[in-house]
């Protein structure tokens, strides 16, 4: 169990660079009050704080998170396990070593990577991790080695890879894994003759400036591809597949602007992107971003949370759940589980914010059993449940084994 929860990193780094609770808080847009309330461990800071601070501090994200977590369960330890593998691989991406035999069919490999997506989307990195390191070694070769439309073919399945490969890596915590993953899918994407892969690529890039707190880097490339899509399509008149990756990008320029401390742009990311959801029949993962009704409700409570709106937050789910007659707003089924689990996280951390331990304890077992391993290495479910365990007077055996099992 861990003996150091977010916040006292957070103040460690502060002191290292010398800087005053208000100084620091100044930097950061955010109240003195709230700063000490997260170096105390009794309110859980959203991602963009963390990227906020970071930035302030000179330090990476991680080095506050803690990442990458070493997880003790025998089923973590195979996705940690495919690491090594997983870094010589994406180093050898333009000179690949030998394969023992021939890599099998392009389509074979191609329904493997449709399994492997599924489990990405579903958070099972367990199952995930053993898998992707010869899938990778076979579609390099492949790509290599094929020529004409099959490399092209090759060169997109192999950008699904990497993409995989990047998920993996971020969600344990490897984030300069992640980073070389991002750069990996541009170099495949660039290669596949498919406009939209290409975007895909730049999307995944914004999103890890994004996390590292680069925030107007980030709103340039998504803005751009936002434009570039609409001139993918033609005579303006967009399919379902680049109506949905728009959509995608409105709903991270979103919650960028929300980090960004711009809630009024949020808003209005916000209303296009739900706009462009009311054109789709249901909610979609076309090159395996979610959209649709859900995602835009999903993304507008996470944008709310990130500007420190807990309460409105709140407020907008029990409406939501009002037009369902139940007390909060339950997801609809077939849901991408990482994206549902996440959004439970989201929800527990808002919850705890605005003093529902108990509601912010049963938010976090929804999303543990949606999805266990995603929400085990998420760095949010450590700090809300350390926080559960410090703020518990009743030592409840269930909070505090929540706790142990996170890592917290």
């Amino acid at each position: 169990m861990s003996t150091e929860h977010v916040g006292q990193r957070i103040r460690a780094a502060r002191k290292m660079r010398q800087l005053s609770v208000r100084r620091l808080a100044d930097d950061v847009r955010i109240s003195t009050s709230l700063l000490e309330k997260i170096e105390s461990g009794d309110r859980t800071p959203s991602s963009g704080t963390i990227a906020r601070i970071a930035k302030a501090l000179a330090v990476g994200p991680d080095r506050l998170t803690g990442q990458p977590f070493m997880a003790d369960a025998e089923a973590e330890d195979q996705a940690q396990a495919a690491i090594p593998d997983l870094r010589r691989i994406l180093l050898t991406y333009d000179n690949p070593d030998d394969l023992l035999t021939a890599p099998r069919p392009l389509a074979v490999l191609a329904a493997e990577m449709d399994h492997v997506a599924q489990l990405r989307q579903d958070g099972q990195y367990a199952s995930l991790g053993p898998l992707l390191p010869g899938l990778l070694a076979e579609l390099t070769h492949a790509a290599h080695t094929a020529r004409g439309e099959e490399q092209q073919r090759a060169y997109w399945w192999l950008a699904r890879g990497y993409r995989a490969t990047n998920s993996l890596a971020h969600k344990l915590g490897y984030h300069d894994l992640s980073l070389t993953a991002v750069e990996r899918v541009h170099w495949a994407a660039d290669r596949s003759g498919d406009p939209l892969m290409q975007v895909t690529a730049a999307y995944l890039r914004a999103g890890a400036m994004m996390r590292m707190g680069a925030y107007g880097s980030a709103r340039r490339v998504l803005e751009n591809l936002e434009q570039e899509v609409e001139r993918l399509a033609p005579e303006a008149s967009m399919n379902g597949a680049q109506m949905a990756v728009q959509g995608a990008i409105l709903l991270k320029l979103a919650i960028l602007e929300a980090r960004d401390g711009r809630p009024e742009r949020a808003t209005q990311r916000l209303a296009e992107a739900g706009a462009a959801a009311n054109m789709l029949a249901a909610d979609t993962t076309h090159y395996e971003m979610s959209f649709g009704p859900t995602n835009v409700r999903i993304h507008e409570v996470a944008a709310m949370i990130d500007t420190g709106d807990t309460e409105q937050a709140l407020a907008r789910l029990r409406e939501w759940g009002a037009e369902q007659d139940r007390t909060d707003w339950e997801l609809p089924r077939g849901i991408a589980k990482e994206r549902a689990s996440h959004h439970h996280i989201d929800v527990a951390a808002a919850r705890l914010a605005e003093g529902d331990r108990q509601g912010a304890f049963a938010d976090l077992s929804v999303a543990r059993g949606i999805s266990p391993v995603h929400t085990r290495f998420h760095p949010t479910t450590r700090q809300t449940a350390a926080a559960l365990v410090r703020l518990d007077r009743r030592s409840d055996d269930s909070i505090a084994g929540l706790a142990r099992w996170a890592g917290a």
